[in-house]
């Protein structure tokens, strides 16, 4: 029995390795002989650097400047046989790294996310991924091109502060001491949304309010993300308020402007960069999992990417989640054959969250033994 495990992060429990690290200890409980192969997946938000690591990426550790101007350790990964970066908005400008008020939903930004960008250029990258997500700022990724060289000006010809919340005072960009080195990249955005830059379900309106933005910060914000679009249709003639531009506070928009970057579902992006597809064909079972199993879940990212890819295989696929709310008849559409989540066997969320892996690795043995 060859099993691969491959399970997004428990969010707020456990990472994509730890809850592997779980659920290969319940499977091997039921198989002992089985060889289990650990592959830690993720959307290409926060997680993504874990799964490049967990993969065979190099970690680095860079020390940027966070979204609120405190100085933060962030953590990228690097390839350097194929010179491929992969770096995380939440590593740099998360929103872990600010309180979520309405002061901070202005200002903060994503210098430190460009930071990391001139760490892959320094080490030689080629290709930089970068996995969008959980981000605390709403600025259109201009603090990141910032950290590259552009400068945003405003009427008096002055440098705009750094924050969404300035956005609006832009006049003009001037590209002409961005990083050269960035011409000679390749930028690839994991985004698992689909929202553009502005308007009603633009970045502002979307997630401002869960960065702390209040009623008139978020109108603020998507002011000022409405000129920065206009002002580069303006001078550069490149639309950025495009699908996927709207992701972690508009961060795609001034790349796609910029520089040779685009804008790609981040599942399949980190599929690849994981080499998932050769990993399933030395799989006679998959389990996979993340913390909340939804609704959502259903569109195919994450764990039901990977159980998708498992039953064109014919693969039987196993889910083990934190809690479950989608019916195990919705669940057999996607091959899954048996489901159980740590909540369920726990008892009670609280038991599920306070003992995370010790549930997880109760509630894998559980299933297999009901296939």
């Amino acid at each position: 029995m060859r099993i691969l495990i491959a399970p997004d992060k428990f969010k707020g429990t456990l990472t994509g390795q730890e809850a592997a690290a779980a659920m290969a200890e319940g499977a091997l409980r039921v198989y002992p002989e089985a060889v289990v192969t650990a592959l830690p997946i993720a959307d290409g938000g926060e997680g993504t650097v874990e799964a490049a690591v967990a993969a065979g990426f190099s970690e680095r550790l860079d020390s940027v400047v966070g979204p609120i101007l405190k100085p933060v350790g962030a953590v990228w990964g690097f390839n350097e046989d194929s010179k491929v970066a992969v770096i995380e908005t939440a590593q740099a400008s998360g929103y872990l790294l600010s309180e979520p008020t309405v002061e901070n939903s202005l200002r903060a930004h994503s210098y430190g996310s460009g930071q990391l960008v001139a760490a892959a250029l320094d080490a030689g990258a080629v290709e930089i991924i970068i996995g969008l997500g959980g981000s605390a700022m709403t600025d259109g990724g201009t603090g990141a091109l910032r950290a590259l060289g552009l400068k945003l000006l405003d009427a008096q010809g002055n440098l705009v502060p750094l924050g969404g919340g300035s956005l609006v005072d832009v006049v003009s960009v001037d590209v002409t001491g961005l990083d050269p080195r960035l011409a000679g990249v390749k930028v690839r955005m994991a985004v698992d949304v689909d929202n553009v830059l502005h308007g009603p379900y633009g970045a502002a309106h979307v997630f401002g309010p869960q960065k702390g933005a209040d009623a008139e910060a978020v109108e603020l914000l998507d002011a000022g993300l409405r000129n920065l679009a206009a002002v580069v249709q303006t001078s550069m003639g490149i639309d950025i308020n495009i699908p996927g531009a709207g992701a972690a506070g508009g961060f795609p928009s001034m790349f796609v402007a910029c520089a040779d970057a685009t804008v790609e579902r981040g599942f399949d992006l980190v599929a690849a960069l994981i080499d998932l597809e050769t990993h399933l064909d030395d799989a006679d079972l998959v389990i996979t999992g993340e913390g909340s199993l939804d609704v959502q879940s259903l569109s195919g990212k994450g764990p039901l990417g990977v159980a998708d890819a498992a039953h064109v295989r014919g693969i039987p696929v196993v889910v083990v989640a934190g809690r479950i709310t989608v019916t195990a008849e919705q669940l057999a559409e996607h091959g899954v054959v048996a489901s159980v989540s740590a909540t369920d066997v726990a008892g009670s969320g609280e038991a599920a969250l306070a003992e995370a892996a010790k549930y997880t690795t109760l509630a894998t043995a559980e299933a297999l033994n009901g296939i």
